[in-house]
């Protein structure tokens, strides 16, 4: 492959109309045009754009007793659909998911809206073009007339609607996101429905590493309150500074949110992890509702 290589290692692989049930081994090329896998008796290649869906973990039934940690590429070849699944280690697996989805992301030009609300209010702000840029934990768009970042730390809520947008209907991806202490929702739409999809499922992907467990957790008024406080005043700070109760209880709080995994020390002191970030906006976005 004369092309620029983005990933290269040895896996295991199977396609959809291959002549066995088990997969088999071989090198895992890509560039950022095309997927290469081949084995001692097999080459195939796939466009990058004749993907239209990457998932995560998600294996096909018939294959659950030869993958654990693995891609699943859906893609067209002509006009069949086919599938091929990826299997590495686990760090290997998660690396090649995200250059795949850098692959079809990276450089897109969206059409955006930002913010289309802010604290619940409708924002009359001009629909624009920008490009896409991904970055672990992070969505960028930068044009001529807006530049922006969405973190996914900071993100409580996120839905594909039909939007109107430059006076044409289209798919787009609605987000709420709490960079400061505001709700905002920025409306984001792709060139066409394949990358759209491919945007929902990073999106779920990036996101539910940083909510999942979130269901299980409790909190108490007084531990919603240091939450809050280390948001408001900036993480860094001591939080025994900034919460206006006994010292000693705030200690026994703060010892209980560690526990969570909410906060974190750090070097530089208290800080809210990504899980307390989402945490902590999730309870904006119900006082701005």
């Amino acid at each position: 492959m004369s092309e620029r290589v983005i990933a290269d290692f040895v896996g295991e692989f199977f396609l959809t109309d291959m002549d066995r049930d088990d997969p088999v081994s071989g090198r895992i090329v890509m560039s950022p045009k095309r997927l290469v896998l081949v084995s001692d008796d097999r080459k195939v290649t796939i466009p990058t754009d004749a993907m239209f869906d990457i998932a995560v973990g998600h294996v096909p039934p018939e294959m659950r007793a030869f993958f654990s940690d693995s891609v699943t590429i859906a893609y067209r070849d002509g006009n069949q659909r086919r599938m091929a699944v990826i299997e590495g280690d686990s760090d290997t697996v998660d690396k090649f998911a995200t250059v795949l989805f850098k692959a079809q992301l990276n450089g897109q030009e969206a059409t955006v809206q930002h913010p289309a609300r802010r604290g619940g209010r409708v924002v009359d702000s001009p629909v624009t073009k920008a490009r896409l840029a991904v970055d672990t934990g992070t969505l960028s768009f930068s044009g001529p007339d807006t530049e922006f970042t969405i973190e996914l730390a900071t993100v409580t809520d996120f839905e594909k609607e039909s939007r109107t947008l430059a006076g044409e209907t289209r798919p787009a991806l609605s987000v709420s996101h709490v960079p400061e202490m505001t709700t905002l929702v920025s409306v984001v739409a792709l060139p066409s429905e394949r990358v759209m999809n491919l945007l929902g499922r990073y999106f779920r992907l990036e996101y539910s590493d940083i909510v999942e467990g979130l269901e299980d957790i409790s909190l108490s008024d007084d531990e919603v309150q240091v939450l809050v406080a280390i948001y408001s005043a900036g993480e860094g700070v001591d939080p025994l500074d900034v919460v206006s109760a006994d010292a000693s209880q705030t200690t026994m709080v703060l010892n209980g949110l560690r526990e969570k995994d909410l906060i974190a020390d750090s070097d530089v002191g208290t800080v809210l992890t990504p899980k307390g970030r989402v945490v902590v906006n999730s309870r904006l976005e119900e006082v701005n509702a």
